[in-house]
Order: C-alpha cells, then sequence, then structure tokens
C-alpha cells in the first residue's frame, strides 16, 4: 500500500492586492515562480481579505455613521462605532456578543465573527467587507486558476 502525503505550501512573492487584480493569475504565477506549481488535486487556500481587497471590498470607516445601537455595542465591546456599524451592516442577525467580537450571520449565511469585516491589512481608517457571494468568489478563482496552470 502506498502511503499518502499532505503538504502544505506558502506561496511567497505576491504583491499587495488591490481592487481589480487577477487573483488567480498571481496564485498560479507565484507557484511557479516556487517550482512547484498547482496541479490537479491541490486545494488552494485563499484569505477571505485577499478576495476582498481584489473585489473593491475595502471601505472608509469614515464612510460609516453608527447608530445609536452600534454606539451602544461599541461602548460595551471597546470597539470604534463605526467598525460595528459596518459588521451589523453585514450581518442578517447577531448571534452572540462577547469579548470584543460580535458572532453574527451574514447575508450569506455563514456564521463567523464580526460578520467577516475586517480591519487587519487594509490600512489605517478603512475596513474590509467580506465577499458579496463567497461561493461565487471561489468559483470564479478555482475557474480562472485552473485555465492559467
Amino acid at each position: 500500500m502506498e502511503g499518502s502525503r499532505v503538504e502544505i505550501i506558502g506561496l511567497t512573492g505576491l504583491p499587495l492586492i488591490r481592487e481589480g487584480d487577477d487573483l488567480g493569475k498571481l496564485i498560479v504565477e507565484a507557484a511557479e515562480r516556487l517550482g512547484v506549481g498547482i496541479n490537479s488535486g491541490d486545494i488552494v487556500v485563499v484569505s477571505q481579505i485577499v478576495v476582498s481587497k481584489a473585489e473593491g471590498r475595502v471601505k472608509r470607516l469614515s464612510d460609516y455613521t453608527p447608530s445609536n445601537f452600534a454606539e451602544k455595542v461599541a461602548k460595551r465591546l471597546g470597539k470604534d462605532p463605526r467598525h460595528v456599524e459596518a459588521i451589523l451592516r453585514s450581518s442578517r442577525r447577531i448571534v452572540r456578543m462577547a469579548r470584543r467580537i460580535i458572532i453574527s450571520e451574514t447575508y450569506g449565511g455563514h456564521i463567523c465573527a464580526n460578520a467577516g469585516v475586517d480591519l487587519s491589512n487594509v490600512g489605517e481608517g478603512f475596513v474590509a467587507l467580506p465577499p458579496i457571494d463567497p461561493d461565487g468568489s471561489a468559483a470564479r478563482l478555482r475557474r480562472r486558476v485552473r485555465e492559467l496552470r
């Protein structure tokens, strides 16, 4: 019986992703530069923030005017009220709030922390919203990677 092997390879050399970037092409090129390529059966894992950035889902926090409810939640959790407002606008419903985290159901039906609204890796004063259709985003990325590999 032949043994199975699992190998995880982190891609390096990717640029900072910006709106409109061809994420599939960047991933394939990075894998080729590392000499590993992407083969049939490989699993490619991509962070939501990278997809959000490529799809133009990065917004200014200053574009959000917090509601009274967002202000109250922000005070209770020690969060920026504009961030809370962005989370609320990306949530179908709130599941739980505790320890500076809002667990919510997104409009896409996913249960996650802060509705997938992320402040990291987008720059001061900005917020990354989750993709509108995460499954559609994944399908488009999968097609593009298959097309290029």
